[in-house]
């Protein structure tokens, strides 16, 4: 392993869903600590000890790798400076150089995602869908990587990842489709999707822009493929992992689709090839009359809403734990 993500649903199966916390939120509670004191005790702690853990990759890469992911409050997606001020409060609070700091691809997200790299803070900009949206992410981060520079800050050690995310594309889209009697195209946008954001990627890595900054040693902000775990049983359980491999890429399996992989995963490069195929399909999905721009916002707007009913719900779990009886 190599990293480690965390976000609401996660935390909420976690710790509403066991009962590995509960001794802790005892204690917690005996202190007099509230509902949304005791939540942030028991995530600051598990997220410093999993950034402990990982220090050693993080060291023995230089800062490559072993980091850890704690995301702003799902309140604040669309509060662009509360999302800047909790991004350096929970990076104060964890006290982690391998944190990252989960901030979503919302128009309010992106220029707070570009304030904390300028502050330099690591940050993993989370809930990305569209090729459009990606674009506005990698402004983002030269901008904020510019200014962090301009500043006199040491760009050698901010590191940043784009988390765009697979398997739901294709679940909407494939809906989509289905409703239009188009299905040749089912299973096929989704990763197409992904290889023409790691084109936008690679025409960034080699502009002039990015060569100034890469001189000041900065690195890449690297794109990360998320939500991988195969949801349609027609489709390969490794199709978001086999078609996406190649260089600066991160991908977040999910423990049966690591699993799978490692027994009957294909490992080559993939991702840059079938750029132009990708073009097509994405292509004759217009044609089809399905706005992917509308898709990609949906989905944009269906994950803030899941994060926050996950944050919700963790929030009443924890009540319901600390009622007397």
């Amino acid at each position: 392993m190599r990293g480690l993500t965390s976000n609401p649903t996660i935390f909420e199966k976690a710790i509403t869903g066991s009962a590995d916390y509960d001794e802790q939120m005892r204690l917690l509670v005996q202190a007099g600590k509230s509902v949304a004191e005791i939540y942030e005790a028991l995530v600051m702690d598990d997220i410093r000890q999993a950034a402990d853990i990982l220090r050693p990759v993080y060291d023995q890469t230089h800062g490559a790798d072993g980091f850890v992911s704690l995301e702003v409050s799902p309140a604040l997606a669309h509060d662009t400076d509360g999302t800047i001020a909790e991004a350096s409060r929970l990076f104060a609070a964890v006290d982690r150089p391998n944190l990252m700091i989960k901030i979503p691809a919302t128009s309010e997200g992106v220029p707070a995602i570009e304030a904390t790299i300028a502050n330099g803070i690591n940050v993993n900009v989370t809930l990305i869908f569209s090729v459009t949206h990606y674009q506005a992410v990698i402004e983002a981060f030269l901008s904020g990587l510019e200014k962090l520079a301009a500043a006199g800050g040491n760009v050698s050690r901010l590191a940043s990842v784009a988390s765009f995310f697979v398997s739901r594309v294709d679940t909407s889209v494939d809906k989509a489709l289905q409703a239009v009697g188009e299905t040749e195209l089912q299973g096929k946008i989704a990763v197409a999707n992904a290889k023409l954001a790691y084109a936008c990627f690679q025409e960034v890595i080699d502009s002039p822009r990015w060569k100034v900054l890469a001189e000041k040693g900065a690195r890449p902000q690297r794109p990360l493929w998320a939500s991988t775990g195969t949801k349609n049983p027609n489709y390969r359980d490794t199709i978001y992992v086999d078609d996406l491999i190649g260089p600066h890429t991160v991908n977040t399996m999910p423990p049966q689709t690591l699993s799978a992989f490692r027994d009957h995963g294909q490992l080559a490069e993939t991702v840059t090839g079938g750029v132009e195929e990708a073009r097509h399909f994405l292509a004759a999905l217009a044609a089809a009359g399905i706005d992917m721009d509308r898709v990609t916002q949906e989905l944009l707007q269906a994950g803030v809403a899941s994060f926050s009913a996950s944050f919700d719900q963790l929030l009443d779990g924890l009540k319901e734990k600390m009622a007397p009886g």
